[in-house]
């Protein structure tokens, strides 16, 4: 079933974010946490394209397994840069038989000893082109897309950015999930400017609940993200007084209180970046009714 079929029954619900484990002898953790949090029945769970090192094969074998052996409607994180249309072709097919009816359409990074420019091939240059051709070729197929709330880092300025997220949903994306963000008004602001702009379409908040400072440092280097003055230093006092058992308490706090105002706003679910970590998603969304 196409995800956007599921958002327009307009019920509030939560849905999560997998990464393919690095190796195949974390496996049996990884469904593990799996299992203990498809209990929360979330709308879908999407999975990333070959994270940590992982590849499309493994990918398309953890969203088989979470449609089939877990129940759970699963979308599969597709990057086109780098690939040819054939190769996009045969891993939508491959998708098909596997009973897996969604993705999220990504243009994708570089590769890492190399440039955006050395890495495009044919007309598959940016994320719109991507959605255009599942549309084309795949109708059936349900198209999510990523927004960024704080531009994303290589586009020239917001309003730049929001036209392309207006051309990806114009081009047959279905929704759009946001990169993660920690101001809740930034998410606001981002949705308001986008329906200003004649985006109708969903767009899903995504939060990441920090459990180290370390890596939520990295990520929003990564991303283009903030993380706000205030947070951020009681992050900090919490690292150099509690460690990273403290700061697992401060990020959990703050993003539990980020899904309780986002749902009492009004949004139409919340996306959680789960980072593999069943028990600190369970502490997210407990006594949260949905």
């Amino acid at each position: 079933m196409k995800i956007i079929d599921l958002i327009n029954r307009d019920e509030q619900f939560i849905s999560l974010e997998f990464f393919p484990p690095k190796s195949r002898e974390d496996w049996p953790a990884f469904f593990k946490t799996v299992q203990q949090l498809a209990q929360l029945k979330p709308l879908f769970a999407s999975v990333t394209y070959g994270a940590g090192g992982s590849t499309n094969v493994d990918s398309l074998e953890i969203v088989t397994r979470l449609q089939k052996e877990y129940g759970l409607e699963t979308m599969a994180h597709l990057t086109c840069i780098g690939s040819t249309p054939d190769e996009i072709a045969t891993f939508l097919n491959e998708l098909a038989a596997a009973g897996v009816s969604n993705v999220l359409a990504l243009r994708g990074d570089p590769p890492q000893n190399g440039t955006v420019e050395s890495a495009l091939t044919s007309y598959l240059h940016n994320a719109s082109d991507l959605v255009a051709l599942i549309q084309a070729s795949f109708p059936a197929k349900g198209i999510g897309v990523a927004g960024y709330p704080e531009a994303h880092p290589e586009a020239a300025n917001p309003e730049e950015d929001l036209s392309f997220l207006k051309l990806k949903l114009d081009s047959g994306a279905d929704f759009a999930i946001t990169q993660l963000f920690f101001d809740n008004s930034q998410y606001h602001n981002f949705v308001k400017r986008a329906r200003e702009a004649g985006i109708t379409k969903p767009i899903i908040p995504g939060i990441l609940p920090v459990v180290s400072l370390k890596v939520v440092k990295r990520i929003v280097s990564m991303c283009g993200a903030t993380i706000p003055a205030e947070f951020l230093a009681e992050l900090e006092h919490a690292d150099q007084t509690g460690g990273a058992a403290a700061v697992q308490i401060v990020g959990v706090a703050h993003a539990r209180k980020q899904i309780r105002e986002l749902l009492d706003s009004g949004v139409p679910g919340v996306h959680l970046y789960t980072l593999n970590r069943a028990e600190v998603v369970l502490e997210l969304v407990e006594g949260l009714e949905l």
